[in-house]
């Protein structure tokens, strides 16, 4: 596999609060990732669950089922009950070829309480990632020997938000878990995503390419915003995230941290559509990342 591009619906239409985008529609949605250049969408909670559904779906934009979110439970279940929580997921993924699965601790996440400042996210104990790592390293064994590969998502709000608890995750966990690295929240968590590449090379498996606003990254720290309020942004005010090319990531740096990258590089711009015209968007982050690409020898 070489590398695709594909999209979020995120951009189009928002997961954690769904009156955001909730009057675009599915086709819309996906029409303009068409035009756009995408080759492949992941799931959003607009899309059928029922493999013919969604082929069905798919199929007249020629667009491939890429991966969706699973919110796990480690914390508070051992990796046995995880596997009957995520069987319907995992059984879809497979149905679609989709190779990887997205894969996030939410059991104590803040990240979608509006309420909440990003302050008050939950931090791991020092002696409480050895159990996590090996419940997530069980899971992730257990997935791929089904064909897909567990690809953990670090995420503003979560447990594994910082350079810091990215590399307690990776240091507690085994081979067969890998990392997905988030451009955009490797940066708003207080790292280089190019570093972070460099390191964890041989365990990324999966790339959301989302960029950030600086003034608002500094702004939502300062004032200590939630993580919506920071995406959706104050007022009229565009939000924290953007497509690659409108802020802040080098990401010609980042591709050329990941030599031989082979699979999905995913643009997941979560704005507030009715501030940030997808289409509009779509475009220019597919452009910037083709460039992107091509500076770094990878296309």
């Amino acid at each position: 596999m070489t590398i695709r591009i594909g999209a979020n619906p995120i951009g189009w239409s928002n997961d954690d609060l769904q009156e955001i985008g909730g009057t675009t529609t599915l086709g819309t949605c996906l029409a303009e990732a068409c035009e756009a250049g995408f080759e492949g969408m992941e799931l959003g909670h607009k899309f059928p669950r029922e493999p013919q559904s969604l082929k069905a779906v798919l199929a007249p934009f020629g667009m491939a089922c890429i991966s969706g979110w699973y919110s796990a439970e480690l914390l508070r279940r051992d990796a046995e009950a995880e596997m009957q929580h995520l069987r319907p997921h995992l059984d879809l993924l497979k149905a679609m070829g989709s190779t990887v699965l997205v894969f996030a601790e939410t059991s104590n996440a803040i990240h979608g309480d509006r309420s909440r400042p990003l302050s008050e996210r939950p931090v791991m104990k020092a002696g409480d990632w050895a159990e996590f790592g090996r419940r997530v390293t069980e899971v992730a064994e257990r997935t791929y020997a089904e064909g897909v590969r567990l690809v953990y998502h670090h995420h503003m709000g979560t447990i594994v938000e910082s350079e810091a608890d990215i590399d307690a995750f990776m240091a507690a966990t085994g081979e067969a878990a890998h990392l997905l690295l988030d451009t955009g929240h490797a940066t708003w968590g207080g790292a280089d995503p190019a570093a972070l590449a460099r390191r964890y090379r041989p365990r990324i498996s999966h790339v959301h390419a989302k960029d950030v606003r600086r003034a608002v990254m500094e702004q939502a720290r300062a004032e200590d915003w939630s993580f919506l309020d920071a995406v959706l942004g104050k007022g009229d005010e565009l939000g924290v995230y953007t497509v690659p090319g409108d802020g802040m990531v080098d990401y010609a740096a980042v591709f050329r941290a990941l030599p031989g990258y082979s699979g999905w590089v995913v643009v997941e711009a979560e704005q507030d559509p009715a501030k940030a015209n997808p289409l509009t968007y779509a475009k220019k982050g597919v452009a910037h990342l083709r460039q992107s690409l091509k500076e770094a020898g990878l296309a």
